[in-house]
């Protein structure tokens, strides 16, 4: 299972709030939730997510062993 908890990490070493994602940077609520809950997520968000923390996809999220993906 992928889980998105570097995603947190990374967003407070960079200083970007999830408001600011929503309103300064456009991206979706409803993938902030599904990023919150571990939930299938398109890859188009992960690239803008590096993007806009000038990261690479590692510091975002992960893969754990033996977890089954939540849809």
């Amino acid at each position: 299972m992928i889980i998105y908890d570097r995603l947190w990490e990374t967003m407070a070493k960079k200083g970007v709030s999830q408001y600011s994602l929503i309103k300064d940077y456009h991206v979706n609520e409803a993938q902030l939730h599904r990023l919150r809950k571990n939930m299938v997520v398109k890859t188009t968000t992960l690239d803008r997510l590096c993007e806009i923390l000038d990261c690479d996809v590692e510091d975002i999220c992960r893969y754990v062993k033996g977890k089954g993906p939540v849809e």
